[in-house]
């Protein structure tokens, strides 16, 4: 399931959940726990079909093994191991679980997404797949398989090998309803056919459908060490809310290290055991990540400037532009580094996704009068600088997947007008808010868990108000706001779901009415009058249209990228259509600033890296440290360095 993008501008992400750590207890052991050895066993020999059992003889001869061991290495040779680099949070990670109720947040970037190894993964530079867990692996197109050997040397951090056993306990333990997490659930019982053991480290894994990026399902995955969830049960949320799964990759939390509402730090795995291979010997360089709460992003940069912590994300203009100019004294003494990076990938879907459960939002002329209310171009042009670029449909990035005509609605009064006229909007009140016969406004609350955007929505209000369209903004801690749209309760919200380096968009999470509605739609095709929405989804419209239900699940049934690409362009149609989201903005490029002791390869990134720390490249360089300031001490300056990368821009 993708995490909310919370603070993508400042480089900084939070966590989104709803009780606070201190009110959550502590579940260290598993005393007076099952064993569920015996379900999950009893598991396969009930799904004989999906899971199956054979040995290294009944291998299909005639396969191509390969691993790609001639891509480029990733990270600098001069990279070197040690120090401990500072970072902040917005919030404090409400769970260590990834996945379950409240594990969707930021800091699980840091738990899997980006730490954690899966079989392979996508080259930063070229798209291919390079080696992770996997030895090597065969493709047959023809039976929809990917055969895999495991890297016999591979361990999760607890020291216990990682075998094809732990693939097998992954498609029980994301089916299992003791996660509580409905997208994993159907993810893992609708995308895949079968997984086979032909030995402890040599699997397959067949897909339902032949889809063109059949590599990536299979090796993209990752294991679930079943020894350290034998305990499973109704109370997994509680059991493993502070447990730290055992991991394939290079950093570890210690218990030590939580603590609770003020810190969390990474601790690098000195045993690592992918430390010396291609391709991960240069990455995860720093031995510990020391992550501090720091909830206001003025205090965070003021801790950045004193250099407590060592880089900030600087892709807000005020920031890059004024708050560290380049003339600031510590930049111009070559103290701290300023970096603007170019890169090419899917974007974040910045924009406003107006909940259709909501009275007035349900009516389709509502929504298109507040596109056209809208105007983002004086929100790029005033509070962007001109940096970003307007966003015309929620996936932009994609190639041929994102629709090559459609535009976004431009601000327009009288458009706005005309179409809130059409439901029932006419007359403007004494403070220019429109209302209708009945004497209600024309006012929606626009909700964001993002403080550093505030302004953006300041923008989109005055603007919104010429048009006869009153919104009242709030601004609520990033988990409170995550909270609060997970459970349907906003009317309009601001906000940006990231996105992996994926061949094709998804539809399904955020347009399916499974993830509006209990039962959207009666057998006729109707619409079912009783149905309750569904919360704890990304489904954050409440979008359920019959027609786009169908388009979707030939979407995902089709194995020819070029209806995919087709039925993409009909779904984006629909969903422009439908005008339940307003495209917002997308930055081409990532901006940071960092003290020049923390360092990066030459060339700084990779082409298709979303921002700095993706890759783990960078290092803690002490004996930089050291000298730096004492250059601040006796105002001794270096060059100037402030670094334009533009080699991707588009």
């Amino acid at each position: 399931m993708r995490k909310i993008l919370y603070c993508l501008l400042l480089g900084l992400c939070v966590a989104g959940c709803s009780e606070s750590p201190e009110e959550q207890p502590d579940n260290a052991d598993g005393a007076g726990a099952a064993d569920i050895t015996a379900e999950v066993e009893a598991f396969y020999a009930a799904n004989p079909e999906f899971f199956s059992f054979k040995t290294p003889a009944d291998l299909p001869t005639g396969l191509v093994w390969e691993n790609n061991d001639h891509l480029p290495d990733i990270g600098s040779p001069e990279a070197v191991k040690g120090g401990t680099q500072n970072a902040a949070l917005q919030d404090f990670p409400r769970t260590l679980r990834t996945v379950g109720p409240d594990s969707n947040g930021g800091f699980r970037t840091f738990l899997l997404d980006d730490t954690t190894m899966t079989m392979a993964h996508v080259h930063p530079d070229t798209r291919d797949r390079y080696p992770g867990l996997a030895e090597s692996w065969a493709i047959d197109e023809e039976s929809r398989t990917v055969y895999v050997k495991l890297d016999p040397a591979a361990r999760f951090s607890d020291g216990e090998p990682v075998t094809a056993d732990d693939y097998l306990f992954m498609f029980w333990f994301y089916r299992s309803p003791y996660i509580m997490a409905p997208w994993y659930n159907n993810f893992y019982s609708t995308t895949y056919s079968n997984i086979t053991r032909y030995d402890d480290h040599t699997l397959s894994i067949t897909t339902r459908e032949l889809k063109p990026d059949l590599d990536e399902r299979v090796l993209l995955l990752r294991p679930i060490a079943q020894h350290f969830y034998r305990e499973m049960g109704d109370d997994f949320t509680e059991r493993y809310q502070w447990r730290f799964e055992p991991t394939t990759g290079a950093y570890v939390v210690r218990p030590e290290d939580v603590r609770k509402g003020r810190s969390i730090a990474l601790t690098r795995n000195k045993d690592w055991w992918a430390k010396d291979k291609k391709y991960w010997r240069y990455r995860f360089n720093p031995d510990r990540i020391q992550f501090s709460v720091i909830r206001d992003d003025a205090k965070t940069f003021e801790a950045f400037k004193r250099g407590d912590i060592d880089q900030f994300g600087l892709g807000l203009a005020e920031y890059w532009y004024e708050k560290l100019p380049d003339s600031d004294p510590d930049v111009q003494a070559g103290y701290i580094h300023k970096v603007m990076y170019y890169n090419q990938r899917p974007r974040p879907n910045f924009g406003l996704w107006i909940n259709t459960a909501q009275p007035l939002l349900n009516n389709q002329e509502i929504r298109l009068g507040i596109n056209y209310a809208t105007n983002w171009s004086l929100v790029i042009e005033k509070f962007f600088r001109g940096d970003n670029t307007r966003m015309n449909t929620s996936h932009e990035g994609f190639g041929e997947f994102t629709h090559p005509t459609i535009t976004a609605r431009a601000f327009d009064i009288d458009k706005a007008q005309a179409h809130f006229a059409a439901a029932g909007f006419t007359t403007r009140g004494a403070d220019g808010i429109l209302v209708n016969a009945e004497g209600r406004r024309l006012a929606f609350t626009l909700s964001t868990g993002y403080e550093s955007l505030r302004d953006v929505l300041t923008i989109l209000r005055e603007e919104a108000a010429k048009a006869g369209l009153e919104l009242r903004i709030e601004v609520l801690d990033s988990t409170v706001g995550w909270k609060k749209a997970q459970e349907k309760q906003h009317d309009i919200f601001f906000t940006a779901f990231g996105v992996f380096l994926e061949l094709y968009p998804r539809f399904w999470e955020h347009y399916h009415s499974d993830n509006a509605y209990d039962k959207a739609f009666l057998e006729d095709g109707s619409v079912n009058p009783e149905r309750k929405l569904k919360t704890q989804t990304n489904n954050l419209e409440s979008f359920a249209i019959a027609e786009m239900d169908a388009l979707i699940e030939r979407y995902r049934r089709s194995s020819d990228q070029d209806e995919m690409v087709r039925l993409a362009h009909q779904m984006t149609e629909l969903h422009h259509a439908h005008a339940s989201f307003v495209p917002g903005f997308y930055q081409g490029f990532f901006r940071i600033g960092h003290w020049r002791w923390l360092r990066y390869p030459e060339g700084f990134s990779q082409k298709h890296a979303a921002g700095a720390g993706d890759a783990f490249v960078h290092w803690i360089d002490t004996d930089r440290k050291a000298e730096t300031e004492a250059a601040r001490r006796e105002g001794k300056a270096f060059d100037p360095v402030i670094a334009v990368y533009d080699q991707w821009a588009e």
